[in-house]
């Protein structure tokens, strides 16, 4: 039986990941931080292995491996929100890009056999330079989280072409589903409008709508986690649908899966989204970071040829998924679909 750490295993892709290894038949061991409340809801009913630890802290990494010997390792953990970032920069660049050095020094001293996955994030792209982005394209992160996960980025590709470790990077464009969490703008778009639609909220505070993100399912992208460490040699693979959509767009599918139809009026800070007749949309500059990435958009081109991994989901059936998990049966919402409220 395959032994395998995860790091970050309480957040989403932690949840995803964790059942897919289970249903190959790993071990499967998470690393968490001691809390005061408790933050294991997402993986509560998974038979994983929790141990405490911290990537801000090297014993507690070392007592780890030690103790498990673990054959895959995946690095999931990191303070893992952009705008957040901006406000505890030195924070998320202790346990966001100094963390993944820790964990990589351990392992290439402790066991160095172990293949190792980092998340790198398509936030490494930042202030776009071509379109699509894919492997070998320039990075230009604008923000303290994507400049963490380039130091990140970095130390693994040092820890693989220097120390000869199985270290790959997976640059995984934006990735949703209904497990995401709350601050997330995907999450707070669902959860908004569900209840505006269920009329427990008058409107819904959104920043910067223009913003375009390839968004997937991350169900599917823990695949190809789990696909990079499978291979002989280690690499580095941009994991993306390839197709982009726009904040915006996010809403009105959003609003089509409820059967709601808005009207756009105004421009910039001033725009409304007009909906049974009311402002249910606002934008708020609070919302707005200092310095925003309008574009990305993955070409996964190699993952497809060396990985064989595709996405299956598609954007609308993701978007639907997130709204019946907010408590809207598929039959209610079914039965609005061709329904225009405004």
């Amino acid at each position: 039986m395959k032994k395998a750490l995860i790091t970050g295993i309480t957040g989403q892709d932690g949840y995803y990941l964790s059942k897919l290894l289970l249903s190959k038949g790993y071990e499967v061991h998470g690393m968490i931080r001691r809390v005061s409340t408790d933050n294991t809801q997402r993986i509560k009913n998974l038979p994983v292995k929790l141990h405490y630890g911290d990537l801000t802290d090297w014993k507690s990494i070392d007592s780890l491996l030690i103790h498990i010997q673990p054959d895959e390792i995946y690095n999931l953990a990191a303070q893992s929100h952009v705008g957040t970032s901006f406000e505890v920069p030195i924070y998320t660049g202790d346990v966001t890009g100094l963390g993944v050095m820790r964990l990589l020094d351990s392992i290439y001293r402790l066991c160095p056999e172990a293949r190792f996955y980092q998340a790198s994030s398509s936030e490494l792209f930042g202030k776009v330079e071509e379109t699509p982005q894919k492997e070998t394209t320039p990075f230009h992160p604008v923000s303290p989280y994507g400049i963490a996960k380039l130091y990140g980025y970095w130390a693994t590709r040092m820890f693989r072409e220097g120390f000869n470790l199985h270290a790959s990077n997976g640059i995984l464009f934006n990735h949703e589903s209904p497990m995401r969490g709350d601050k997330f703008v995907t999450k707070k778009v669902v959860q908004d409008m569900v209840r505006i639609w269920k009329r427990e909220l008058s409107h819904m505070e959104i920043g910067n709508m223009e913003s375009k993100r390839d968004w997937g399912y991350a169900g599917d992208y823990v695949e190809a986690m789990w696909l990079m460490l499978q291979q002989d040699k280690p690499n580095d693979y941009v994991i993306a649908t390839g197709e982009t959509h726009s904040v915006r767009e996010f809403i009105e599918a959003v609003a089509w899966v409820l059967g709601m139809k808005i009207q756009w009026k105004g421009y910039g800070l001033d725009e409304v989204g007009i909906c049974y007749g009311e402002e249910i949309i606002r934008v708020n500059p609070k919302f707005y970071r200092p310095a925003e990435v309008d574009l990305l958009l993955g070409d996964a081109t190699e993952a497809k040829e060396v990985l064989g991994w595709t996405p299956r989901t598609k954007f609308r059936e993701l978007v639907s998924m997130m709204v019946e998990a907010e408590g809207v049966s598929s039959n209610e919402f079914s039965n609005t679909q061709t329904t225009t409220i405004a």
